[in-house]
């Protein structure tokens, strides 16, 4: 399946489809919004700034972007009047693009999905205006009956830099890696705890 129709059938004159990447047998699914413009431009998802980090977090839980499989809802960056800057996708755009990521897990069929950001969680299960990422934190949830970890976008922890913010990720990643059978060890538990 190259791609859904109907995603296709949306995508604008001159923008490029950015593909998930990574292992297609992997426990772990890391699920972002949409492409931003340094993703479209190289067509791998995450290759900014955020996903600089992401590949870190990876790193710290010990894996490799080539052991997890990276995606986001959207295979297309949203359309914007400039060429800079990035906005996230409406709920109907999403909707356009949600049968390929459905194909995509099918075919990769992870233990676990690591929704990265509020618009991730609501491509997944359903746009709520009421819904908040804090709130969906640390509750099972799921998607297509496989399990989902809501966490924060690493383009916030970019912007929010503070331990807590940054220690609540961690927890969020401790639960996937829980999920997906991954070892963790004292030391990983660790992270972003006040020292004793």
């Amino acid at each position: 399946m190259l791609g859904d129709p109907v995603c296709n059938a949306h995508l604008r004159k001159g923008k490029h489809l950015v593909f998930g990447e990574g292992n297609p047998d992997a426990d772990v699914f890391f699920c972002g919004e949409a492409p931003g413009a340094e993703e479209e431009t190289e067509g791998r998802p995450f290759v900014g700034p955020a996903g600089q980090l992401l590949t870190k977090m990876i790193a710290a839980a010990g894996l490799t972007r080539e052991q997890v499989y990276i995606g986001n809802i959207m295979k297309w960056r949203p359309e914007l009047p400039t060429l800079y800057g990035n906005r996230p996708p409406t709920p109907e755009e999403m909707s356009y693009c949600l049968p390929y990521l459905a194909a995509q897990l099918e075919i990769v069929r992870p233990r676990v999905i690591v929704a990265l950001g509020l618009t991730a969680v609501n491509g997944l299960l359903g746009f709520d205006p009421d819904r908040r990422i804090g709130a969906m934190r640390g509750r099972q949830l799921e998607f297509r009956g496989i399990a989902v970890v809501a966490t924060y976008h690493p383009s916030y922890l970019l912007r929010n830099a503070s331990v807590r913010s940054k220690r609540a990720a961690w927890e969020d990643f401790l639960a996937m890696m829980e999920i997906a059978g991954l070892p963790v060890s004292e030391r990983q538990r660790g992270y972003f705890l006040p020292r004793r």
